[in-house]
């Protein structure tokens, strides 16, 4: 079968699932019905992926403010309540039915499949499997469907994620980039090879492992000169239970399109050029409990359409860029915490950190970063802020802090995974 065929074959499938999702929502979602009143949209018009283009853009405020007006099913129907963070302070929940349950199954399935996973595979989950993480759930019903190996440890804890390695031998761990390379300096510590162990990939969550133009960034290269692994990135958001999954040829996470729908918009709503950004917005496609229309994640990333070199012709996904409310303009300078996380992992005398910006009293950004030295030194210190200037070109706030102290600021109650920036803007 061409080429050409193929991707016409996908692109008829997601039109006709979208003509069913819109009659669903408009039977079902009091949301989305109010909003084709309001907007005088004639679901019936809209045939094409083109004729997205006339619907309005959901966004997380919308579903945080409205969250109950999302749900198209009877609470009796609701099997799971997963939740994520909101933009105005409380969670987010989304209800997943049964069949959705199945449906995130065969993503986070498809997901290991694209990432190499085999059945002979034993997959370490240095993760949260409660607190309502949709990830953990999703990334156990996947493994089970592939019939994988799983030893859930749960996050923290390198002393015993180490021992477990030496002792039941996985071959894959699923982790926070960042805690992997915890993971190396406490074998450091400890005179334990890594690359002795049987762990040869990793399934890194949660941060960039790559620049945009896929080489490795800093993260990705500290692990990968340490520890002899296969690292592959996957990025997902609870909203959308639908993950985008790199392939061996680590050139962007695969779109599946069977379940979802990706747009990357400008500031004007239009879809941009592939290789250019744009904030990424999903229509979910087989979504029971709570379908999205358009709904945009906040993330911006760009996109590469050409066919890749594993075989897959589906729409690749770049790193996050940044994401579009927690872009920050610093005495003329515009940065995105991600190149900020990818500066201060350059800095061996950086042991840990959480960025943190804010207001000031004329109303522009200032921030704050709060760092774990290598040491207390005035020569340290001296390094620490000469590398800020140089390569920001402008200075931050730094407030040294100990282990203790960022652990607090990491983790405050609650909260399922490090955080890493702070947004204190009015």
């Amino acid at each position: 079968m061409s080429l050409t065929i193929i991707e016409e074959k996908v692109k008829t499938d997601q039109e006709q699932k979208l003509q069913q999702l819109l009659v669903y929502l408009n039977l079902h979602s009091p949301f989305y019905r109010e909003m084709f009143a309001e907007n005088q949209i004639d679901i019936t018009q809209i045939k094409t992926i083109e004729d997205l283009s006339s619907i309005p853009t959901t966004t997380k405020e919308d579903l945080q403010q409205r969250n109950d007006d999302f749900l198209c099913v009877s609470r009796d129907k609701v099997i799971e309540y997963a939740s994520t963070s909101g933009t105005l302070g409380s969670p987010v929940t989304i209800a997943l039915t049964e069949n959705d349950l199945s449906r995130l199954t065969t993503n986070e399935y498809n997901s290991f499949a694209c990432a190499d996973g085999k059945p002979e595979d034993i997959y370490q989950l240095m993760l949260t499997l409660d607190r309502q993480f949709m990830a953990g759930i999703a990334y156990y019903s996947g493994l089970r469907k592939l019939g994988a190996g799983i030893i859930r440890l749960g996050p923290g804890v390198p002393s015993m994620q180490i021992e477990t390695i030496q002792r039941l031998n996985p071959t894959a761990i699923v982790a926070v980039p960042s805690f992997i390379l915890k993971l190396i300096q406490f074998a450091k510590d400890y005179h334990i090879d890594l690359n002795k162990t049987s762990v040869k990939k990793a399934i890194c969550i949660g941060e960039n492992i790559r620049d945009t133009d896929f080489s490795l960034n800093i993260l990705g290269k500290k692990i990968t000169e340490s520890w002899d692994i296969k690292l592959y990135s996957t990025y997902a958001s609870t909203e959308m239970q639908t993950a985008f999954t790199e392939c061996s040829e680590g050139r962007g996470g695969h779109l599946q399109p069977d379940l979802v729908i990706a747009e990357l918009l400008d500031e004007d709503n239009n879809q941009v050029p592939a290789n250019t950004p744009g904030e990424l917005t999903i229509t979910t496609l087989g979504v029971e409990g709570m379908p999205l229309l358009r709904y945009k994640t906040g993330d911006i990333c760009m996109y590469n359409d050409e066919p890749c070199a594993c075989g897959r012709t589906s729409l690749r996904l770049s790193p996050i860029i940044g994401r579009k409310k927690q872009m920050i303009k610093f005495k003329g300078t515009t940065l995105y915490p991600p190149a900020l996380f990818d500066l201060l992992n350059e800095m061996d005398e950086v042991l840990d950190f959480v960025v943190e910006v804010y207001s000031n009293e004329i109303g522009t950004d200032e921030v704050l970063l709060h760092l774990l030295p290598l040491d207390d030194s005035k020569a340290c210190d001296n390094r620490i802020r000469a590398y800020l200037q140089a390569r920001l070109r402008v200075s931050p706030h730094v407030s040294y802090v100990t282990v203790e102290h960022l652990q607090k600021i990491q983790f405050p109650e609650s909260v399922r995974k490090a955080v890493k920036f702070i947004d204190k803007r009015v």
